[in-house]
């Protein structure tokens, strides 16, 4: 529950906090992503004025000719509130200078050698760091390890010579995006955030309490550091585990859907989660391994993340030997096959391929010489072995292949017609799930 009447340290604090309450405050988002522009709209339809900054030029003039290149954000929403002068974008960092509250929202991908790249988050609060005044609150909402912000963005900040929760305030939120979902987005998720001091915490929580139902503030940034990679570390474990069961009832000939439609009637104390082809986007494949990095740092070894990446990690090579069982029960080889792939976006009904178990399934098929293809509604073009692959027309594709792998179980999709229309198909998601015919083999 966050208080009203907050108790502020400095005339800077109170200051700030009544340009927040009063929706004065001049808010920037560094980072025009799946993150950063839905959390810019939210704060310019509460009333705000929003500056986004980001790098790309032809990003920023995209977001100021009022298009939305975020599919949850559609057009009808952005374009009046740029139209209105809430929203507006550059690539110039001495706008912060101007602004009153700035949140981090840039990409914290993993190297090969699955440790973080901090190097955007490094720039970004460098960036910062040259255009900070007294008076600034900075958020960091980019998914990492605990101990980032108070390790990483805090010194650099602190270097400037103001003091943290009397001059300026630094918290961390973790984004909770979950692009494609209907029903939960930026407005309606609850916001987690924790800040360096108790000052920084309450300031943020003021902040979000403006354009966001719920807002959970916690006792420190590393807690709420913490709580992000404990939810997707939750997932991908539990994954993992249904995942190793599915390989384990497909030796046994057991169908595992049906094994988890009737333990999901257990009304207490199982929680459904279903396999697949493999894990894909920025969080799941991803964000464990945040944890089991920094736990290595502390001489903690962290067996389950490490053992259920394993198992996530080697259900596209699953898939491709049912496609290689298909095939060789239709008396022909992978080599020289050609196999159309349905759905290659990680997850139904969006345009992102960040990570997605499609295009590890469609490497291994041409390294074992299939000829393969793929159709999509969303994704038109994807980049596979340095070349550039387009979608294919769906039913032609799929009359001509000798094996359809479904991947991304698309909604609005026939998959009555599908079935007609194949020959072979692999389904990976249970998506022909009350369908019954010969040529349907499930993971």
């Amino acid at each position: 529950m966050i208080q009203e009447a907050l108790s502020p340290a400095t005339s800077v604090a109170a200051d700030l906090q009544n340009k927040i309450r009063t929706k004065k405050a001049r808010v920037g988002v560094l980072g025009l992503g799946y993150v950063g522009l839905p959390l810019a709209v939210e704060f310019a339809r509460a009333g705000f004025d929003v500056v986004g900054i980001d790098v790309l030029q032809a990003k920023v003039d995209q977001f100021n000719a009022g298009h939305s290149y975020i599919k949850d954000v559609p057009d009808s929403t952005f374009a009046p509130l740029v139209k209105s002068g809430k929203l507006r974008a550059t690539t110039d960092f001495s706008v912060i200078r101007t602004l009153d509250t700035i949140d981090i929202c840039v990409p914290t991908p993993l190297r090969k050698t699955k440790d973080p790249d901090m190097s955007f988050v490094v720039a970004a609060t460098e960036a910062i760091a040259q255009h900070i005044h007294p008076g600034l609150l900075v958020m960091l909402e980019s998914t990492t390890y605990p101990g980032t912000t108070d390790e990483l963005l805090l010194p650099k900040l602190s270097a400037t010579g103001l003091d943290v929760g009397k001059d300026f305030f630094l918290c961390f939120s973790p984004e909770r995006v979950d692009p494609g979902n209907p029903k939960f987005q930026t407005a309606n998720i609850p916001k987690v955030v924790g800040g360096i001091t108790a000052a920084c915490t309450e300031m943020g929580a003021l902040f979000y309490k403006q354009a966001l139902e719920t807002v959970v503030p916690v006792s420190s940034t590393r807690v709420a550091e913490m709580v992000k990679l404990l939810e997707n570390t939750f997932r991908m474990i539990n994954i993992g585990l249904v995942n190793e069961l599915a390989v384990m009832s497909s030796r046994m000939g057991i169908d595992v859907w049906e094994v988890i439609d009737a333990a999901a009637t257990k009304p207490f104390g199982f929680m459904p989660f279903y396999p697949g082809p493999g894990l894909g986007g920025h969080c799941i494949p991803i964000d464990p391994f945040y944890l089991s990095w920094k736990s290595k740092e502390a001489g903690i070894e962290a067996r389950f993340i490490e053992l259920a990446g394993h198992i996530n990690g080697r259900m596209p090579a699953f898939v491709v030997e049912k496609i290689q069982n298909a095939l060789n029960d239709a008396r022909k080889s992978v080599r020289g096959s050609k196999v159309h792939i349905l759905g290659i976006a990680y997850k139904r009904d969006i345009d992102d391929v960040r990570e997605s178990p499609a295009l590890d399934i469609m490497m291994l098929l041409e390294r074992l010489g299939a000829k393969v293809s793929y159709s999509d509604p969303f994704v038109d073009t994807v980049n596979l072995n340095a070349r550039v692959l387009h979608t294919q027309d769906m039913f032609p594709s799929i009359a001509t292949a000798d094996c359809v792998v479904i991947v991304t179980d698309h909604t609005g999709l026939d998959y009555e017609k599908v079935i007609e229309h194949s020959k072979v198909i692999v389904d990976t998601r249970n998506a022909l799930k009350g369908f019954h015919s010969p040529k349907i083999v499930r993971l």
